[in-house]
């Protein structure tokens, strides 16, 4: 490799660049601002990054700490390792197939054998540029980074599309809370307790602190007396002890599932005054798990019991109010997942397309 790379030998000895042009890179292979301490820190010797770079940590770079930049110049620091490709071989080797190509599990195994034994394990440009790679033709380089391109694409236009939309959705809560009364929701609410006894609910659940279904840590011994959970109704974790100072509690959207015994299951009872999904963006709010918390009894195990879950107060809107709120959260929550499947996707389609164009 190192017959078509050249490393950038351009530091920022003269104080040219400022701390705001300070970055890193994440093991995502994405550059983002530093987050060291820069209090009277020596700007010198860090190195300067052009457009068309590539950048990598040398200590990180087996978790895959290597960026191709696409922006504007940045500084990083001294124990960065920054190259290009030289200008007589950017017809054969593209700069961004490289970076894919570097950005394999298969290369990050690789750095860590050739670096098996070493006392401190950093693969420096020295080395790097000892790797034997493949040259397909500009062409075939070209299909895979059009491909990956067209993933980061959906995955930024999404991403961007979320943002705004998951602030307005924020926006509103926080405006209803002083724009309408704040009512309890005990009697719109009723507790649950259907058990599985018959066994005719074969899906088994727990539910994580992030407020969604998950597969549950372990699966009771007796499941006949696990409380069965249909679809539209509310299952939470009664203990709020050693959880991450949240309250682990979850709406229904899928087919009926079964959780501990130990859990709480309740339902609205009339969806014109409450909207399910709206209730559970408000119990979804960080100010909500300090408020269980905070109410939760008991001594070595605390507990947010179903009464004082009908004592919750929350605004209660117009129905359309709500629905409307909720649709918004609904289009800024499917852009996020979107966004999710096109970054998974990126990861697994294109080392598969490396693979074909290497071998073919």
């Amino acid at each position: 490799m190192g017959d078509y790379i050249s490393p950038r030998r351009e530091n920022n000895s003269s104080l040219k660049y400022g701390i705001d042009l300070i970055e890193g890179v994440n093991s995502d292979g994405e550059f983002q601002p530093t987050k060291a301490l820069t209090d009277n820190i020596n700007l010198k010797p860090y190195k300067v990054v052009r457009h068309g770079d590539i950048v990598y940590n040398p200590s990180r770079l087996n978790i895959g700490s290597l960026a191709y930049r696409t922006g504007g110049m940045c500084i990083v620091s001294h124990l960065y390792q920054v190259f290009y490709i030289k200008e007589e071989h950017q017809s054969v080797l593209s700069a961004e197939f490289l970076t894919l190509y570097l950005r394999r599990n298969e290369f990050y195994r690789y750095v860590d054998y050739d670096n098996f034994g070493s006392q401190r394990a950093e693969y420096n440009l020295n080395k790097l540029s000892e790797l034997l790679i493949p040259l397909p033709s500009p062409d075939e380089q070209q299909k895979v980074v059009n491909v990956w391109k067209a993933f980061r694409e959906i995955k930024e236009q999404n991403e961007a599309k979320a943002a705004p939309l998951m602030q307005v959705c924020q926006s509103y809560i926080q405006e209803l809370k002083h724009k309408y009364p704040l009512q309890e929701i005990g009697p719109y609410i009723k507790e649950c307790d259907e058990r599985n006894v018959d066994l005719s609910v074969q899906l088994s659940q727990g539910i994580a602190n992030t407020k969604v279904f998950q597969a549950p840590k372990q699966v009771a011994l007796n499941s006949k007396s696990d409380k069965i959970v249909r679809t539209g109704q509310f299952g939470y974790n009664r203990a709020t002890t050693r959880n991450g100072e949240k309250i682990s509690l979850a709406y229904r959207t899928g087919a009926d599932c079964t959780v501990s015994s130990a859990y709480g299951v309740f339902k609205i009872t009339n969806e014109e005054i409450i909207e399910p999904y709206f209730l559970w963006m408000w119990v979804s709010r960080p100010e909500f798990d300090r408020y269980a918390r905070y109410m939760s009894k008991g001594s070595a195990h605390e507990f947010f019991e179903f009464d004082e879950m009908c004592r919750v107060k929350i605004p209660l809107p117009p129905i359309d109010v709500q629905r409307a709120i909720v649709n918004i959260y609904k289009c800024a929550n499917e852009a996020k997942q979107i966004a999710k499947e096109a970054d998974r996707l990126s990861r697994e389609v294109c080392p598969a397309l490396l693979q074909h164009v290497i071998h073919s």
